[in-house]
């Protein structure tokens, strides 16, 4: 029986607050303004559960069985990770610690910290090291990273080990990105074999200071419906072309992606290409509102771009159809970034993330493919859009997707217009 008291009457942000575990379920079923600590503190307190999924068209039992899976597991694995400061496995034996900092996809992220929860105990048994870590839901995005990364002056308090999808904080100079050039991380997984499924891509880092452990893969979700007498978009070509103006759902809360789909376009079809988009754009949606575009009762879009976890969310009915593009689907890797002054101690975590049970847990529970050889992604499809090393070091990154942002927002202001 739950010792925990949950009511269909409660406010959002009362729900929130008395179980922070329970914003990601929020977030990523349609309420994307639980994520943000100001909308979830005006919007959560002008309605309750029961009238917030009634305006969704969503089961209150379904739902409510949801939270109560997200309570239960955020406790059994003793997941608070939603608080603020560290959080300690186990007392330190020999007075060392180690700092693990990152945003994990939503989807993976309670399988991921059950798994890490257990490796953990494990490594403090071992070394006597403690582990203070700090894996947040990639909901929580930008802000959360602002606090706790952007704001670190000195190299010695930066997470010994960090973990998130994207480019941006990475490889833009004025964030993490003039570390990399300094030797202060390294990538710790060795000469191993990449998954075939990236096989040519040359995927991993060749000056070896980031490890890849997977990606985000972003496809296409058609409405038929509304596609009328157009030729079914197959390719990211496709999707620049005049006839899908003003048709399009972009993922652009999503930063991650949004930023890697932004840095590919630009890459194979320059600016003009990033203007193209803009122009495509109908409105930025949540993913899990994406897969019921076709429910909305006016400015359905024709095609929707979106991680292809959420294409399994329309269920194959109806008239939403997944197609993943012939020139490949744009990936945004998930990176770890390890300090390389702590290799020793560093290495079995490493090893861990970079293990085939992660990955399993990234490609079977999320569809994000794993780059671990040893792990059978299951995908049907596994052509992808990368970026490319020698572009990333060619290019300062961060200049250049503010650049892009700002053509994108031009171009889709006076597409409206």
């Amino acid at each position: 029986m739950s010792d925990f008291a949950l009511s269909i009457d409660d406010t959002l942000f009362e729900i929130t607050e008395s179980y922070p575990e329970t914003i990601e379920v929020f977030v990523s079923r349609g309420f994307p303004q639980m994520g943000d600590p100001e909308k979830r503190n005006s919007f959560g307190k002008t309605i309750n559960l029961k009238t917030a999924l009634m305006l969704k068209g969503l089961s209150s039992e379904s739902f409510m069985n949801i939270l109560h899976e997200s309570i239960e597991g955020a406790r059994t694995v003793g997941d608070v990770t939603l608080q603020s400061g560290p959080i300690k496995t186990k007392t330190a034996l020999n007075g060392e610690s180690l700092s693990i900092m990152g945003l994990l996809p939503c989807p993976v992220r309670i399988p991921l910290m059950e798994q890490f929860e257990k490796f953990a105990r494990d490594y403090t048994d071992k070394t006597g090291t403690a582990l203070n870590y700090q894996l947040q839901a990639a909901s929580l995005g930008l802000e959360w990273v602002e606090k706790h990364i952007l704001n670190i002056e000195s190299k010695k308090d930066l997470p010994d080990l960090f973990l998130s999808a994207g480019f941006d904080l990475f490889f833009d100079e004025k964030k993490i990105g003039h570390h990399r050039k300094t030797g202060f991380f390294k990538d710790m997984t060795g000469d191993i074999k990449v998954n075939s499924d990236f096989e040519g891509l040359n995927i991993f880092d060749p000056e070896k200071h980031y490890s890849i452990i997977g990606t985000v893969p972003a496809v296409f979700l058609v409405n038929m419906d509304e596609l009328g007498d157009r030729k079914k978009p197959e390719s990211w070509e496709d999707i620049l072309k005049p006839e899908f103006e003003n048709s399009v759902s972009l993922p652009i809360g999503d930063f991650d992606l949004f930023n890697a789909i932004l840095l590919n376009i630009h890459k194979k079809y320059g600016k003009e290409g990033v203007e193209k988009l803009g122009r495509s754009l109908l409105e930025d949606m949540h993913p899990s509102q994406m897969v019921k575009s076709d429910k909305k009762k006016g400015n359905r879009p024709v095609v929707t771009i979106m991680p292809s976890f959420f294409t399994r969310m329309t269920g194959g009915k109806g008239p939403l159809t997944a197609v993943w593009p012939k020139d490949g689907a744009i990936i945004s890797p998930i990176f770890m970034l390890s300090k390389a002054e702590k290799e020793k101690e560093l290495q079995p975590i490493v090893d861990f993330f970079a293990s085939k049970a992660v990955g399993e847990i990234l490609a079977h529970q999320g569809r994000f493919p794993s780059t671990n050889a040893e792990v059978d992604n299951k995908f049907e499809d596994s052509n992808y859009m990368w970026i490319g090393w020698d572009y990333i070091k060619e290019n300062d990154i961060g200049s250049l997707i503010t650049e892009c942002m700002e053509l994108f927002d031009k171009s889709s202001k006076e597409q409206i217009a």
